[in-house]
């Protein structure tokens, strides 16, 4: 089953052993934290609320998400075997003619990047509209981030997190109709692949 929707709203669930194991990806670059922001071009008011962690393996905990995908296990609200591949059709799905993408970067240390991890595993999955609630009680609960309150709102969130020394941010702007389960089903790995190869040529 394809997701296709933009905010949040999602039921436990528990993806067997042998599938988180298949596709675990650990890339390659530092341990990194990156927040993902979405919010409405019409509003201003935040969607939704998740985070990618880069720790012994990258994951994006997406706290009562909506992204599906059959090559993307999930337990309980994180997502495994975040590749390159994967990390661009998620933020692509979220950013459209409605709504935009904030993506803020911070370089860890493993250790905290894997209690990140450990945390969102551990986390459970997270009821409705508690998406930011949920990704705020992690990020305070971590070295160097403890003066981020815990809060409701998205946008809130991508604010106090935007003051963190360190951080990176930048804006994803897409264009596509609101049809984001197309985008899904269309998503191919190896063109992906062949795509990126070109751009470092």
């Amino acid at each position: 089953m394809l997701g296709f929707l933009a905010g949040c709203g999602a039921d436990p669930v528990w993806a067997p052993a042998e599938d988180i194991q298949r596709v675990a990806y650990r890339d390659p670059g530092p341990a990194r934290l990156t927040l993902f922001t979405m919010i409405s071009n019409e509003t201003g008011a935040g969607g939704h609320t998740s985070l990618m962690i880069n720790g012994s393996q990258r994951v994006i905990f997406d706290p009562s998400g909506s992204f599906l995908h059959p090559a993307v296990p999930e337990r309980n609200d994180v997502l495994y075997g975040i590749t390159p591949g994967i990390a661009d059709i998620y933020t692509r799905y979220h950013a459209r003619k409605t709504w935009h993408v904030i993506v803020q970067e911070l370089d860890v240390s493993p250790e905290v990047a894997e209690t990140a991890l450990k945390l969102a595993q551990e986390n459970g999955a997270v009821p409705n509209a508690y998406c930011a609630s949920a990704t705020s009680g992690i990020l305070r609960r971590l070295p160097g981030l403890t003066s981020i309150r815990q809060g409701m709102f998205p946008v809130k969130l991508s604010d106090q997190f935007r003051k963190v020394p360190g951080v990176r941010e930048s804006v994803l702007h897409e264009y596509d109709s609101d049809d984001n389960k197309r985008l899904l089903e269309e998503w191919n790995a190896e063109r992906f692949a062949e795509t990126q190869k070109k751009k470092q040529n």
